[in-house]
C-alpha cells in the first residue's frame, strides 16, 4: 500500500475540480520553475511540489517523453522545447484587449461605475480600453484619448510604478509615489477633476514590469471606498491572465 503524505502537495491543495489528480501534480512541477530557478533537482522538484522523489520521477518520465520538461548533463531539470512552442503560439494568438475587456466590463458590473485601462505614452497616459458605467451622470473619456500624467488616479500609478528616471520631478510626486507603491493602489477625489473620484492599481506583465494602470472613476458624490478592494481583485486577476504570478 502506498505511503500518504504526511502534508498536502500543492497539487492536492489547489486541485481542479473534476480534473486529474496526476495531471494537477504534473503541472505543479511545471510552475516549480521561474526566471530564478530556471534548473532544478529532483530532490529541489519534490520539494517544491511536496511530493515524494518517486512519483516525481514517474510525472516526469511523461513530461520528458512531451518535450514539456529536459535533462540536462548535470542532471537537473529544465523546461523543454515545447514549452518554448506553446509560449509562441500563444504570444501570435493573445491580443490584451481580450484579457483587458472582460475584467473591466466585470469591474462595472459589479460597482456600476466606468472601467478604464491606460497605459504611459510619452509624456502623457492614454486610455487604451475603456468601459463606461451604466449611469447616465459619469465621466466622459473615451478609449483613445490623452490624458495627463500629472494628476488622476492612473497617472499616479503609471507614475508611481515608472522606473526613477521616468518618473515625475518634485518632492511631493516622490512623496506621493512612494505612498502609492507602498499602499499598492491610489485613490483619491479631484485629483483630475474636482468633481471626478479615482480608484487605480497596477497590472502587472508576466515578467513583472508594468503592463498598466486598471482605473474606476466615478462622480465624486457616489465614491465609495469599498471599491477599492473591487479595484484590487480586478487588477489581481487581471496581472494573473497576463501571467504575472504574482
Amino acid at each position: 500500500m502506498p505511503r500518504k503524505a504526511a502534508t498536502a502537495s500543492v497539487a492536492d491543495e489547489d486541485a481542479a475540480i473534476g480534473g486529474v489528480a496526476a495531471v494537477d501534480r504534473a503541472l505543479s512541477l511545471l510552475a516549480a520553475f521561474s526566471a530564478a530557478q530556471s534548473a532544478l533537482s529532483l530532490a529541489e522538484l519534490a520539494q517544491a511540489a511536496r511530493l515524494y522523489k518517486s512519483t516525481v520521477l514517474r510525472l516526469l518520465a511523461s513530461l520528458l517523453h512531451a518535450g514539456l520538461v529536459l535533462q540536462r548533463v548535470d542532471g537537473r531539470y529544465a523546461l523543454g522545447p515545447q514549452i518554448a512552442r506553446l509560449s509562441s503560439v500563444y504570444a501570435r494568438s493573445f491580443s490584451l484587449g481580450d484579457a483587458v475587456l472582460p475584467a473591466l466590463q466585470q469591474l462595472v458590473d459589479e460597482t456600476g461605475e466606468s472601467a478604464a485601462f491606460h497605459i504611459r505614452q510619452g509624456d502623457a497616459r492614454l486610455c487604451l480600453y475603456r468601459v463606461d458605467s451604466p449611469r447616465p451622470v459619469r465621466d466622459h473619456i473615451r478609449a483613445g484619448d490623452l490624458l495627463p500624467l500629472d494628476r488622476g488616479a492612473g497617472a499616479r500609478v503609471l507614475d508611481a510604478w515608472a522606473s526613477p528616471s521616468a518618473r515625475l520631478s518634485g518632492a511631493r510626486n516622490a512623496r506621493l509615489a512612494r505612498d502609492v507603491r507602498r499602499l499598492g493602489y491610489f485613490a483619491g477625489i479631484g485629483d483630475r477633476e474636482k468633481d471626478i473620484a479615482g480608484i487605480s492599481a497596477p497590472v502587472f506583465n508576466a515578467d513583472g514590469s508594468l503592463a498598466g494602470a486598471l482605473t474606476l472613476t466615478t462622480p465624486s458624490h457616489r465614491y465609495q471606498a469599498a471599491h477599492v478592494e473591487s479595484v484590487l481583485r480586478a487588477a489581481a486577476s487581471l496581472s494573473t491572465a497576463l501571467g504575472h504570478a504574482g
